[in-house]
C-alpha cells in the first residue's frame, strides 16, 4: 500500500523515533541551534579537480621472499577517456595508464619498471623474484613480456601467426619460473567477435529470434571462453599450447606441473534463474596428452575450491563438503549430512519446520572457504561459524564462533593463510562501533593473539610465502588508504608510499556513526559526514546519500566534496522486505533525517536527496511519498521498473533477475504480479513529486539506459514540475569517464542544484569552486 507522507514538521517525525528524549522538544531543539544561511567556500577546500587527481594503490604481486613489492599508482584523471559505447564489446580493451613501481620492502627503496604510464593488466613474480611477467596494453592489443629485475631489460613473448594474446588472459609461472601460462586466441574470433558487436549495435538491420536458444548478449558474452591454453618459455622465446581452443572458463595448472584443469561451457541455453548463468563441465588432462578425462560432466549447484598444489579440490553442494583429486575416480564426503542410501526409507514428506529442527539442518549444512596452502585442512563454515577440518579424516574444530543468529557479534572473516599452513590471519569488524581488528590463529597451540585493533581500516592482507612479510592498506575513518609493509605479526609497520600528501592541506570532514530506530522501530546505523568547517551548534542544509546499507566511513568523494562546500551528508541504512522494497526508503531515510535534525546537524527545512543506480531509483521513489526534501537528484536511476524489466539486453537477463529474485526484491515476475510494478514505478506518481528533481544520465549507459530516466522528465514537464535532465551523450553508468569537462560539469551541476534549493548564498557564485 502507497501512502503519501507529506511536509513534516520536526515535532511530528521525532514520534517515530523512540530514542528521541521524552524531555526534549523541537521548538527546544530549534532554539539551541542557528541554521546557516551562506557558505563561502575556503580556497584550499577540496575541488572537483581534486577528485580527479586522487591516487589509488593497488598491490599487483608480492614475491615468494617478501622482499619486492609490485604496485600501480593511477588517478581518477587516468581513467578517462573510456568507451561506454563498447561496453560487452568483448574486443574492446579499456585503457587506465598507471605508474607501475618496484619497492624493495626492506628499504622501501622504489623504482619505476617503465619511464611512462602504461595500462597493467596483470603482474606475477617468477619463484625466485628475478622476473616480473606483464600483461600491459600496446597499440590496442594484449602484451605478454617478462621484465627483467636486475637489467630493467624487457622481454616480449612472440605469438604464432595467425593468433594473439587473449582479451581475458590470465598469467601464471610454472613451479620451475621457466614459463608462463596463459590464453590464446586466433585472429578470426576477434573479426567474428567484432563484426557479431557491430551488427548488435550498428546494424543496418538486426534481427532476434525468440526460439534460439541464447539471448543475443547472452551468446556474444558466450565467445569470451572461446580460447586456447600456451606456456611461453622465457629463455627461449618458445610459444606451445597445451590445450586447444574450446569454451574455456577458469583453469588450474597443476604446480607439479603434470596436469591441467578446466571448467568447459556446456551451458544449452540462456538461465533466467543466474545473471549470466554459465553451466561448467570440469575436465582434467594431462599434459603432453591429446584428451582429458571429465571429474564432474556437470558443477551446476557445485561450488569448487582449489588446493594451492592445483591437484586436490573441494567441492560443496546442498550442505555437503566433499573432498577429491584430479587423480581420483569419486570424491569423498567429509562434512555435511549423509548421503541418501539407495533402497533406504525416504525422509518425511512434510519436513520437520520446529525451530530446534531448523537450528540443527543448519548445523549439518557446511560451506567451503578455503584450503590451506599446506593443503592439509579446510576452511567451512556453518550457521555456527568458521571450522578447521583435517582434509584427510574430516576432523573438524570451531575455532571462531559466529552465529548466524546473531546481529551484534564482529563479522569476522578469513584474510589469509600462511605457506605452511600454521597461521590464519583473520580481520575482525564491529557491526556497533567503528572499531576493527586482525587477528591471527596459530594451529599449534589453538590460541588466537590479536595483532592490530582501533578506528582504522586494515585491508588487503597478504603474506609472503616464507611467512616473514606482510602487505596491507591502512586507511583512517574517511580517509584514502595508504599501503603498509610489515612483519608476520604486523609489527614494525611502515609505509612503502604516501599517494595523496596534497590531501594534508586540505580541510576534510569529520564523521560520525549514528544510530536510530526506523520506522518499524528496528535498530539502523548511518553515516555522517559534517561539513567541512563544522561548528557545533549550527544547523547545515543536509544531504542524503541513499542505496541499501552504511555503516563504514570509507573515503567518498561526492560525500567529501559536498562536505567542503558547507554541506552536512547523511548516508542511512534501510532494511528490505521482498514485495516490499519502495517502503525500505520511506521508513529509514526519513527515521534517519529526524535523528540528524534531533541531533541539531540538519536544517529541517533545508534537506535534499540523491543515489546512483539504485540509490537513483530510489531517490525517485521516495519524492513520490514526501515533500521533506527540497532538492533530490536521480543519477542513472530507474523510474519505471515496468520498462526497465526486459531492458539492458546487453546484461542479459539482469534485469529480469533484479526484479525477480535479486536486488529490486519483487519476488514475483511482472504477470504474477503486475501492481506490484506499478507501485514500485515512480513514473505512475509523477503527479505527487513537489521536489525540484535533477535527472543525469548517460547516454552510453546499457545498465540503465537513459531512455528510461527519460520518461521521468517528460512527465514532469507535462505535469509543470521542477525538472532538469542532464544527459552525457557519450557516458556510462554513473558518474562520466569520458572527458575532464564531463566530469567536472557533471559535480558542478550536482553543487549548483543543491546550492540553488538548499543554500540561498549572498553572492551568485559562492558554491562555485573554481574549477570548472
Amino acid at each position: 500500500m502507497r501512502l503519501f507522507l507529506g511536509s513534516l514538521a520536526p515535532a511530528a517525525a521525532f514520534t517515530i523515533v523512540a530514542a528521541v528524549p521524552a524531555t526534549i522538544r523541537a521548538p527546544e531543539l530549534a532554539a539551541r541551534t542557528t541554521p546557516v544561511t551562506a557558505y563561502a567556500v575556503r580556497a584550499d577546500s577540496l575541488g572537483i579537480r581534486d577528485l580527479l587527481d586522487i591516487n589509488t594503490t593497488t598491490v599487483l604481486d608480492l614475491s615468494a621472499d617478501g622482499r619486492w613489492l609490485a604496485v600501480t599508482v593511477s588517478s581518477r584523471r587516468d581513467a578517462l577517456g573510456a568507451e561506454a559505447a563498447r561496453d560487452n564489446d568483448p574486443t574492446y580493451l579499456r585503457t587506465t595508464p598507471v605508474r607501475l613501481l618496484i619497492v624493495d620492502t626492506k628499504s622501501l627503496a622504489q623504482r619505476a619498471a617503465f619511464p611512462i604510464k602504461k595500462t597493467v593488466r596483470a603482474a606475477a613474480w617468477s619463484p625466485d623474484a628475478s622476473k616480473l611477467a606483464l600483461l600491459t596494453i600496446e597499440n590496442d592489443a594484449v602484451q605478454l613480456s617478462s621484465w627483467d629485475r636486475n637489467t630493467g631489460g624487457i622481454s616480449v613473448a612472440k605469438t604464432p601467426a595467425g593468433q594473439y594474446v587473449a582479451e581475458n588472459s590470465e598469467l601464471r609461472w610454472t613451479e620451475d619460473g621457466k614459463a608462463l601460462a596463459f590464453a590464446l586466441r586466433a585472429d578470426g574470433w576477434k573479426a567474428r567477435a567484432k563484426a557479431r558487436f557491430n551488427e548488435l549495435t550498428k546494424g543496418p538491420v538486426t534481427v532476434l529470434d525468440g526460439t534460439e536458444d541464447f539471448l543475443e548478449w547472452d551468446a556474444m558474452n558466450r565467445l569470451n571462453a572461446e580460447r586456447a591454453i600456451a606456456t611461453w618459455t622465457v629463455s627461449t622465446g618458445a610459444v606451445a599450447t597445451i590445450l586447444p581452443t574450446g569454451l574455456i572458463g577458469p583453469w588450474t595448472l597443476a604446480k607439479d606441473g603434470s596436469a591441467i584443469t578446466v571448467q568447459e561451457d556446456i551451458t544449452k541455453k540462456t538461465d533466467y534463474d543466474i545473471i549470466g548463468g554459465r553451466e561448467w563441465k570440469l575436465v582434467t588432462q594431462s599434459l603432453g596428452e591429446t584428451t582429458g578425462r571429465t571429474l564432474f560432466a556437470s558443477l551446476k549447484g557445485v561450488t569448487l575450491s582449489w588446493s594451492d598444489d592445483g591437484r586436490r579440490f573441494a567441492t560443496g553442494r546442498d550442505g555437503r563438503v566433499f573432498v577429491g583429486s584430479i587423480a581420483d575416480t569419486a570424491s569423498r564426503l567429509v562434512l555435511g549430512p549423509p548421503m541418501p542410501v539407495r533402497g533406504a526409507t525416504p525422509a518425511p514428506a512434510t519436513p520437520d519446520t520446529t525451530a530446534a529442527a531448523r537450528a540443527q539442518r543448519a548445523k549439518e549444512r557446511f560451506t567451503v572457504v578455503r584450503w590451506s596452502p599446506a593443503g592439509d585442512a579446510l576452511m567451512a563454515s556453518n550457521g555456527e561459524g568458521l571450522w578447521l577440518v583435517d582434509a584427510a579424516t574430516g576432523d573438524k574444530e570451531l575455532i571462531i564462533a559466529v552465529p548466524d543468529s546473531n546481529t551484534v557479534l564482529p563479522r569476522t572473516q578469513l584474510a589469509t593463510w600462511s605457506q605452511d599452513g600454521r597461521y590464519l590471519y583473520f580481520t575482525e569488524h564491529s557491526r556497533t562501533q567503528w572499531d576493527r581488528a586482525v587477528f591471527r590463529y596459530d594451529r599449534d597451540t589453538k590460541q588466537k593473539t590479536e595483532l592490530v585493533r582501533g578506528e582504522k581500516y586494515f585491508n588487503g592482507l597478504r603474506l609472503s610465502k616464507d611467512g616473514a612479510t606482510a602487505v596491507l592498506s591502512v586507511a583512517n575513518g574517511n580517509r584514502v588508504a595508504d599501503l603498509y609493509v610489515a612483519d608476520a605479526s604486523l609489527g614494525n609497520m611502515r609505509r612503502v608510499i604516501e599517494a595523496n600528501p596534497q590531501l594534508a592541506q586540505k580541510p576534510i570532514a569529520k564523521t560520525q556513526l549514528i544510530k536510530y530506530l526506523d520506522a518499524d522501530g528496528k535498530s539502523r546505523y548511518g553515516v555522517v559526514h559534517l561539513p567541512a568547517n563544522y561548528q557545533e551548534g549550527t544547523r547545515y542544509p543536509t544531504v542524503f546519500l541513499i542505496y541499501e546499507d552504511f555503516f563504514d566511513d570509507t573515503w567518498d568523494a561526492v560525500a567529501n566534496l559536498l562536505a567542503s562546500h558547507g554541506y552536512a551528508v547523511v548516508k542511512p541504512s534501510v532494511g528490505f522486505e521482498v514485495g516490499y522494497p519502495e517502503e525500505a526508503w520511506q521508513k529509514g531515510v526519513l527515521a534517519a533525517a529526524n535523528e540528524v535534525i534531533r541531533l541539531g546537524i540538519a536544517d529541517s527545512s533545508r534537506l535534499g536527496v540523491h543515489g546512483t543506480s539504485y540509490g537513483g531509483y530510489a531517490t525517485n521513489l521516495l519524492v513520490t511519498y514526501t515533500d521533506r526534501f527540497k532538492a533530490a537528484i536521480n543519477m542513472s536511476g530507474k523510474v519505471d521498473i515496468i520498462s526497465f524489466y526486459t531492458d539492458s539486453p546487453r546484461l542479459g537477463v539482469r534485469n529480469i533477475h533484479a526484479a525477480e529474485k535479486s536486488q529490486d526484491r519483487i519476488g514475483a515476475t511482472l504477470w504474477q504480479a503486475p501492481q506490484k510494478y506499478i507501485e514500485h514505478s515512480a513514473i505512475m506518481f509523477a503527479d505527487r513529486i513537489k521536489t525540484p528533481l535533477l535527472l543525469m544520465t548517460g547516454g552510453e549507459d546499457h545498465n540503465v539506459p537513459a531512455i528510461n530516466t527519460r520518461e521521468m522528465y517528460y512527465a514532469l514537464r507535462r505535469l509543470g514540475k521542477t525538472v532538469t535532465w542532464a544527459n552525457y551523450a557519450n557516458g556510462g553508468h554513473g558518474v562520466p569517464n569520458t572527458t575532464e569537462s564531463d566530469f567536472i560539469d557533471y559535480h558542478q551541476r550536482v553543487l549548483d542544484w543543491y546550492a540553488k534549493y538548499l543554500m540561498p548564498v549572498k553572492k551568485p557564485n559562492a558554491t562555485f569552486d573554481g574549477q570548472r
